[in-house]
């Protein structure tokens, strides 16, 4: 049964575990669930990709391994910064709130976890397929040592998965693409009192993110989305001092694109709009995830069934921010993400979660295990 003292000192535990990310520091977050996964008579094992950032895998095995599901939270947080009302680290309990940076994001999700798999083996629970509980880390700044690793080198190879990192009871089965760019205009030097013999690199940019700004980006309707790609412009860089005609200008491009859309469709359009502005340029591919979208009904149709017994709606609906979800698409997993803390309170200051909702969550996140691997 889930118990909800449990819960309460995981997650006080965990957010004392400062684990910030960069630079990465979860280490300690990661010592406690290992023994807490031993405690609970779990088969773990500890993978790392960089020194003294453990993921942490426990596995329930169940009658047969043909069927297994992965839940995974991660232990990395932002960092904690200034002002907060409440010291960060403190993990104070206060009017049914826990509050603390990754109270949110993620630590509350860990102990849920953990406390669904100490359940069902308390409640000897017979499960017919294995359930995995991956702790992993680097989650905040790309995966490449956390979740990305375990599944590229096989270590996990779930037939269905669940990320316990979104907010609000939502289940997410779509995310928009991300495509990071970074564009380099290269114009020509001239004395600034003489601007017209030259090309300014700075002058073009600003008339290229006009345009950014103001397209309409062609794209398939969605369901799960109300709006279509979006433009964001996050750093702008050039030129030499004021009395030069810059004759250079790098800026930063965040797309966030449909299920649907190709990025090369995306990147056409983008390159007609420089063309009109500046002939010489570069486009660089910072960082590329394709919009994701779930298909697969035995694992939707579970999250569904375990929510309506909790009389919650699953809400099921789709991400603009992404979630680990894509990558294993990858690996031909049916995947989707769900979580129980307060969406509008991840990654800023005086973070909390409220107990209730991580009861409540546990609950589901059980129920919905049962159904997935008992039928």
């Amino acid at each position: 049964m889930i118990q909800k003292e449990r819960i309460i000192t995981r997650t006080q535990q965990l957010i004392r575990a400062k684990s910030e990310n960069p630079p990465g520091e979860e280490y300690e977050a990661a010592m406690i669930v290992k023994r807490e996964m031993e405690d609970i008579g779990l088969d773990v094992s500890v993978h790392e990709f960089s020194k003294n950032r453990p993921n942490i895998i426990g596995i329930l095995k169940g009658q047969s391994s043909k069927k297994s599901l992965l839940l995974t939270p991660h232990l990395d947080v932002v960092p904690a910064g200034r002002g907060w009302e409440h010291e960060p680290y403190s993990a104070k309990h206060i009017d049914g709130k826990i509050h603390g940076r990754g109270a949110s994001d993620c630590k509350g999700h860990v102990a849920v976890c953990l406390e669904v798999a100490r359940s069902l083996v308390e409640d000897k629970k017979n499960i017919e397929g294995d359930l995995i509980i991956a702790a992993v880390v680097d989650e905040e700044e790309g995966s490449e040592k956390g979740i990305k690793a375990l599944l590229e080198k096989k270590v996990l190879k779930p037939t269905h998965a669940v990320a316990v990192d979104v907010g609000d009871f939502k289940t997410i089965t779509a995310q928009k693409g991300v495509l990071f760019l970074s564009i380099e205009l290269i114009g020509k030097k001239a004395h600034g009192a003489y601007p017209d013999k030259g090309i300014n690199a700075i002058e073009a940019a600003a008339k290229i993110i006009t345009d950014l700004k103001k397209h309409n980006f062609l794209y398939a309707k969605n369901p799960f989305f109300k709006s279509g790609p979006t433009t964001n412009i996050g750093k702008i860089t050039g030129g030499d001092k004021a009395n030069i005609v810059a004759d250079n200008c790098v800026f930063d491009v965040d797309m966030r694109y449909l299920p649907g859309t190709k990025k090369e469709e995306i990147l056409l359009e983008i390159e007609k709009i420089i063309k009109k502005h500046i002939k010489n340029y570069k486009i660089r591919i910072k960082m590329h995830e394709p919009p994701f979208e779930e298909h697969d009904q035995k694992l939707i149709s579970a999250m569904k069934k375990a929510y309506e017994k909790n009389n919650k709606q699953a809400n099921i609906t789709g991400s603009s921010g992404a979630t680990v979800i894509s990558l294993f698409k990858k690996h031909n997993i049916p995947a989707i993400a769900t979580g129980f803390s307060k969406g509008d309170c991840m990654h800023i200051n005086n973070e909390f979660v409220v107990v209730d909702d991580l009861v409540k969550g546990a609950k589901i996140l059980e129920d919905f295990a049962l159904e997935l691997l008992l039928n």
